[in-house]
């Protein structure tokens, strides 16, 4: 059987999974720096990922990577969801689907 090198983040019952599959796997506990950088690019993935199927699901792993970058910074999901709701009520949200297409300096 070959062997696949990902170096990804990935969740956290995946290498149960492999296993169950009968696969074998390497995995590592990052550092609270790595996992920081990791959920970055995770993010970019799950963004990616997105942006090609349009799925909920795939939307649905942006959110919980969102969630997990959130609970790394020491931010609450109370906390995250404060800011989206402070940020909302200052400058609204997006349902009137307007495009800026352009404004003085």
């Amino acid at each position: 059987m070959s062997t696949v090198r990902y170096h990804k983040l990935v969740r956290d019952r995946i290498p149960q999974i492999i296993e169950q599959d009968g696969r074998k796997c390497r995995v590592r506990r990052l550092s609270e720096a790595e996992y920081l950088l990791m959920l970055d690019e995770k993010l970019n993935e799950e963004m990616r990922e997105y942006q090609q199927d349009k799925t909920l699901e795939e939307l649905a792993d942006v959110l919980e990577v969102v969630r997990a970058a959130a609970l790394a910074h020491g931010w609450s999901l109370e906390a995250l969801e404060a800011a989206r709701a402070k940020k909302e009520a200052v400058c609204g949200g997006f349902r009137e689907r307007i495009l800026l297409e352009e404004a003085d300096r």
